[in-house]
């Protein structure tokens, strides 16, 4: 079952991609803090790197004011996030996580089999906002779309 709204971040270990890379637990990169968390079916696929991503870019500054951290999270490997960041001059202040096995992923339930397109296990296309570790908000795109995960969605509803 997928995460809820009220619903604890799961502990999970994930690859922080800022001057170089560096494990972290899922649960202590969301404690003490607000954090709006979007996730792509992958980096460099055409949506997330034409719209997706660069919409945070876009407003991260707003999201700054408003006191919430920003993150981006892919089932991907952290040289790819790495590298995906560098092609979309992402801002430091949005941090890169790669999820290379998926185990946050499953572990939130919103993962994707996207086996059938040659891309295995991904991330749904979502956004979250969880305070201290408790989701606030949770927002799930249907197969195909891009609407309730988008920047200026996310800032609309905090």
């Amino acid at each position: 079952m997928a995460i809820q709204v009220g619903g604890r971040i799961p502990s999970a270990t994930l690859n922080l991609v800022q001057d170089g890379v560096q494990a972290i637990d899922s649960v202590e990169f969301f404690a003490g803090r607000k954090v709006v968390l979007f996730a792509v079916p992958g980096a460099f696929t055409p949506t997330c790197s034409a719209k997706h991503l660069p919409g945070y870019i876009q407003h991260i500054d707003q999201f700054t004011a408003k006191g919430f951290a920003v993150a981006c999270l892919s089932v991907n490997d952290a040289f790819v996030m790495s590298a995906w960041g560098k092609s979309q001059d992402t801002p430091s202040a949005i941090q890169m996580l790669a999820d290379g096995n998926g185990e946050f992923t499953k572990a939130l339930g919103l993962e994707l089999d996207a086996s059938a397109f040659g891309m295995g296990l991904r991330a749904k296309r979502f956004a979250l906002v969880a305070d201290d570790g408790i989701v606030t908000h949770l927002f799930v795109e249907a197969p195909g779309e891009f609407s309730v995960s988008a920047a200026e969605s996310v800032l609309a509803s905090l």
